[in-house]
């Protein structure tokens, strides 16, 4: 008998690359007049139809989950797509099936930004990027959640060559691209005005986060670089030590409100964490985590939990201030982890893997959990001090 998947895995029939939480902006309903003079629903695969709109689970709180990836170009018969998962929090479950899906004929959807206002998402294909938009609609008195190719040109990224990293800063007034050139670009969103364009920022840009303040950007291709948004200048290059090889950076909150930066490092002995102050850019602390290579890592929101995932397919809940593992999940996919992202209340995290899979780990129980531990402690210390007192009276 084959091995059952559980209810928060699925495999959507797409090798991913890329996976993000849509805001709840980008899901409210859009039957009242729009401004907008987007097409209705239209993908470029002829078996991939409106028919793929499933309608809307009514939930106080919604969570869905976007992926992108594909076969790439040749005759592969994998498909090339972007999909929209539903992720039940009561059931622990995620769609059968995706509730939208857009295909991208011969092109791979290699990197995703998702606009923080619900503005649409943004897909890296092998020459342009593209924007496309969530679209929900009344129909026969349920509503349908959609996707479909906005008209809107992003004219500054148009046969600019493969970009490998997208961000959004957290207004998502700016808009961050790596190119596989080297090319660092910064636009303000939705004018695509430049406000930073830097050629030769790296190698290669693999890459990119906002700090929290949107007053920096962090860059990664070889070196891992700290830009001043304000004045557009490089601020410092972070050193390496060792063997180590940077793979992802991100900065975050301290639960003290303090910035700080993180790297995800690989290195002889395996994959660890970096955090730096985010005023000096001086190292604060490293540590070991896995003796796998770390293939993808990300910051809750919260700024108190990290994440990464390996080349086992294994992942990885960490406490930020300790990088203590608090969670590890061996084997949530079979292939290597591409991409990590935490639900805005931080209450989950999925995964997404080259396997076709996505994967939602709760995190809420793992917080009832500890709280649930320290009040059984308190009552057995109240039940022995009671005890004593008893006896002694």
């Amino acid at each position: 008998m084959g091995t059952v998947e559980p209810s928060n895995s699925r495999k959507y029939g797409v090798p991913f690359y890329a996976a993000a939480w849509l805001p709840s902006a980008s899901l409210q309903s859009k039957h009242q007049p729009s401004q907008s003079q987007d097409p209705p629903h239209q993908s470029p695969d002829p078996d991939i139809s409106s028919a793929d709109n499933k309608s809307l689970p009514s939930h106080p709180a919604s969570y869905y989950v976007a992926a992108a990836g594909g076969g790439g170009e040749g005759r592969s018969g994998i498909s090339n797509a972007l999909i929209l998962a539903h992720f039940d929090f009561e059931s622990r479950s995620l769609s059968d099936h995706p509730v939208a899906k857009y295909g991208t004929g011969s092109d791979l959807p290699y990197r995703m930004a998702i606009h923080p206002a619900g503005d649409g998402i943004i897909c890296s294909l092998p020459k342009s990027c593209s924007l496309f938009k969530v679209d929900t609609e009344k129909d026969a008195g349920d509503e349908t959640l959609g996707l479909k190719l906005s008209q809107e040109v992003l004219s500054p990224l148009e046969d600019v060559g493969q970009q490998l990293s997208l961000a959004f800063n957290n207004e998502g007034s700016l808009l961050a691209t790596g190119g596989e050139d080297g090319n660092l670009r910064v636009l303000k969103w939705p004018s695509l005005d430049i406000v930073l364009n830097e050629p030769s920022s790296h190698s290669s840009v693999k890459d990119l986060d906002f700090s929290p303040d949107g007053k920096y950007l962090v860059s990664l291709g070889g070196p891992c670089r700290v830009w001043d948004i304000t004045s557009s200048t490089l601020v410092t290059s972070l050193p390496k030590e060792n063997d180590e090889v940077f793979i992802s950076c991100k900065f975050s909150l301290t639960n003290n409100g303090d910035m700080v930066l993180y790297t995800a490092a690989v290195t002889g002995k395996g994959g660890s964490i970096v955090s730096w102050n985010a005023t000096t850019w001086r190292r604060v602390a490293s540590k070991l985590i896995t003796r796998d290579n770390i293939t993808a890592f990300n910051v809750s929101s919260s700024g108190r939990l990290l994440a990464c995932g390996t080349t086992q397919g294994d992942v990885l809940i960490m406490n930020s201030t300790s990088l203590q593992v608090r969670k590890i999940v061996k084997k949530a996919h079979l292939g290597f982890v591409t991409a990590l992202s935490f639900s805005p209340d931080s209450r989950a995290l999925v995964s997404a893997s080259m396997d076709s899979s996505a994967r939602v780990t709760v995190i809420e129980e793992e917080q009832k959990k500890g709280m649930n531990m320290w009040i059984i402690i308190f009552i057995l210390l109240i039940a022995i001090a009671a005890y004593f007192f008893i006896q002694q009276s």
